[in-house]
């Protein structure tokens, strides 16, 4: 009895299947340092910013006491994309025993290509941070000297770019310190990681790791190392595309996010007409920043 296309095709599923967890799997996911994943069962996700109370004003004796109104003061939207690609083998070449070099070598590819546009997806968000062709729900770029508020513009960017030194990092630490809320009330918010592109990994490491002063001859201690500054250490993202441009990421919550609405799959068919073979890969997700106080950056001076 000759062995129908259908019954070949289901021989093959689980080599590709094996092939494409193992190399995907091997990649090293540098979203994941930056953001959080969350699931999602709808077409997008919303998050409303809301601003609190101002500070209570003193009651005078005899007078009625002050109200104040809570609101929304902007939304966040993350509308999920569909990441997929497929290639076909001919039938010729499954019948001349060149599925192994072909198919396991192309499902790796299609694997790579995958988990590449995800890292390229995800570093999107700080490539264009200065950019407000690239707003944030309040409509201003990620990085910005203008987020609109109730207590009037705050800013989440170096007032004057620089480069990576120990100067402007330890001015964007203490930018981070004085971040207020939607109301203008003092929020206590740490830089927890510094985000750079792969060009400043040696810089950053003198700056950030160095038990002394680097660059000085004197004998100072490195301040931010032992004062715990920056705890969740140095994050190198090769998808950056600004090799003067980095960022600190704060512990203040609901910032950077990656909502995953449909895991990624794989399947394959065989084509009547033809008799290909088809290989497909298929996945939903979303990325994006809640809360713009999450991050603090600069473009560098260039």
């Amino acid at each position: 009895m000759a062995i129908s296309r259908a019954q070949l095709a289901k021989e093959l599923e689980p080599g590709l299947n094996a092939l494409f967890g193992l190399e995907y799997d091997r990649y090293e996911n540098e979203h994941a340092e930056i953001f959080e994943e969350e699931s999602s069962d709808r077409a997008f996700e919303e998050e409303v910013m809301l601003g609190g109370f101002s500070t209570a004003p003193v009651k005078p004796e005899g007078n009625g006491i002050t109200f104040d109104d809570a609101q929304e003061t902007y939304t966040a939207r993350y509308t999920h994309e569909t990441i997929a690609l497929a290639f076909s083998i001919t039938e010729e070449a499954i019948e001349d025993n060149l599925y192994d070099r072909l198919a396991s070598r192309y499902t790796k590819a299609l694997a790579r290509s995958m988990a590449q546009t995800k890292q390229i997806k995800a570093a999107s968000i700080l490539n264009n941070a200065f950019s407000t062709a690239s707003p944030v729900g309040d409509g201003a770029a990620l990085c910005s000297a203008s987020h609109p508020s109730l207590s009037g513009n705050q800013r989440n960017l170096l007032s004057v770019a620089a480069d990576l030194n120990e100067t402007s990092l330890e001015q964007m630490l203490i930018d981070i310190a004085g971040l207020t809320d939607e109301r203008g009330l003092k929020i206590a918010v740490r830089g927890m990681k510094l985000i750079i592109p792969k060009e400043l990994q040696f810089v950053a490491e003198r700056i950030v790791n160095s038990s002394l002063r680097p660059g000085t001859a004197d004998n100072d201690t490195n301040a931010m190392k032992s004062m715990g500054m920056i705890p969740d250490g140095i994050c190198v993202n090769h998808f950056l595309t600004d090799s003067d441009a980095f960022f600190i990421k704060t512990d203040a919550p609901n910032g950077f996010k990656y909502f995953n609405r449909s895991p990624i799959k794989t399947a394959m068919e065989g084509d009547f007409d033809t008799g290909n073979m088809r290989f497909k890969a298929r996945e939903r997700y979303s990325f994006g920043v809640s809360d713009w106080r999450s991050v603090f950056g600069t473009p560098g001076a260039a």
